[in-house]
């Protein structure tokens, strides 16, 4: 039976993988980040259930690590794919960790006594991190990695790791796959909202994106849980969501509905009202989409919360005095209303995962015009590609939630598993 390579470690992947993996099928997950789990890990509940979003990710992560029909290559990317259906060569490369996995622990002593602080990419911008790092407690594989662009060589992480799992060089390494089939599952990017000049974001320190508010809202994030101001680290009193950044914009070549910037909007304005009742939420928007099982009822149930939604999309946000104004028509009454939030989360849309257009062009199969993969049939057959034996899954696709997203995993692993049964 032939092996399956999986590109990308989110969920959408991660459940492909068990699936194949539970089935005697060989898996090769590529993940071109420190860790498993994608973006799903930086959430701090899921919608409609408000579950933590770690309690239903990290035990998926733990079994892939443990799978003994699963390999995870973590800071490596797909270079080059040759071959076809059944004979697949796919060559992987692998980039410097400037750790030896064998012998590092995770212990995080080196972590402690690093003394250099820099930007933290999973936090979204809001947090710090050390130049050696794991980029979240629950992190898999369970060990550091050292940053070579800012670590200072001072050496304190060598001398103090017991276990001599830091290495000075680090050159990375090659190798090549054969595979049967191969599943994309690269995921997604979110809209830099900086794009959006009208807004204010990085020009108004109480601007925010959606993203860096889950972080915010996150036990394990940098503000340990509590939503505070940017500006002065107090409670804000006002909080206004402004829906559709970066979605349904037709003059930014992105006429697509995220899908699920409502959903997340109405669940973390709830989540504020749960937690501090005395902030006023409001949500700004052009339409609500809650189409999925049990959405309306979200939606309904943030109302009953006192979640306020107001039909109107803002021209732009006014600094003045040291405080925010946001005018905007209320299109239900025909009025004109003026706010003073003191917090503004910008509910930004999704975008095709960076490197898209690489590995479309590598596996020979076509994106559309918004920057998506591409299947051979949107109405009949979502997941196969014209490239018979390479398959598409999840938000590589098209804007999806969790939910739509396993399930498409695990119907491109049904697929794979097809293959490689054939190609016994």
């Amino acid at each position: 039976m032939g092996d399956v390579v999986i590109i990308g470690g989110g969920v959408t992947g991660i459940q492909a993988a068990l699936d194949l993996a539970n089935h005697g099928v060989r898996v090769h997950i590529i993940e071109r980040e420190p860790s498993l789990g994608g973006h799903m890990a930086q959430l701090d509940k899921t919608f409609p259930t408000n579950d933590c979003s770690m309690c239903i990710l990290s035990p998926k992560m733990l079994d892939v690590s443990r799978h003994p029909g699963i390999v995870i290559h973590t800071c490596s990317e797909v270079t080059r794919i040759d071959g076809e259906k059944g004979r697949f060569l796919v060559t992987v490369r692998k980039n410097p960790r400037y750790i030896d996995e064998e012998l590092c622990n995770g212990c995080g002593d080196c972590i402690g006594i690093c003394p250099v602080e820099v930007y933290n990419r999973f936090d979204a911008g809001i947090g710090i991190r050390k130049a050696i790092y794991k980029p979240h407690p629950q992190a898999v594989p369970d060990i550091v990695i050292k940053d070579a662009e800012h670590c200072i060589e001072c050496g304190l992480c060598y001398d103090i790791c017991g276990r001599e799992a830091i290495r000075k060089e680090d050159h990375g390494s090659e190798s090549v796959i054969e595979a049967a089939s191969i599943i994309i599952a690269s995921g997604y990017d979110v809209f830099n909202a900086a794009e959006k000049e009208q807004f204010g974001y990085l020009r108004y320190p109480d601007v925010i994106t959606s993203l860096e508010f889950e972080r915010m809202m996150n036990a394990s994030g940098p503000t340990g849980g509590s939503v505070r101001r940017l500006s002065d680290g107090k409670t804000p009193r006002h909080v206004v969501f402004i829906q559709c950044v970066g979605s349904r914009d037709i003059k930014a070549g992105r006429p697509y509905c995220s899908g699920v910037c409502c959903m997340y909007a109405m669940k973390n304005a709830m989540l504020i009202r749960e937690k501090y009742p005395d902030t006023e939420v409001t949500v700004l928007y052009m339409d609500i989409r809650a189409y999925g099982k049990g959405y309306e009822e979200y939606f309904e149930r943030a109302q009953r919360l006192g979640v306020r939604f107001l039909r109107g999309m803002p021209g732009e946000i006014i600094g003045r005095g040291g405080e925010m104004i946001i005018r905007v028509e209320n299109t239900e009454t025909g009025n004109m209303e003026e706010l003073h939030p003191e917090l503004v989360v910008l509910s930004v849309g999704i975008s095709p995962s960076s490197d898209s257009v690489t590995i479309a062009a590598r596996c020979g199969i076509p994106i559309d015009k918004t920057g998506f993969f591409t299947s051979v049939d949107e109405k009949v057959d979502c997941i196969a590609t014209i490239k018979p034996g390479i398959y598409i899954a999840g938000a590589s696709v098209s804007p999806k939630d969790i939910p739509d997203s396993v399930t498409q995993g695990q119907a491109a692993a049904m697929r794979a598993f097809l293959d490689c049964v054939k190609d016994c």
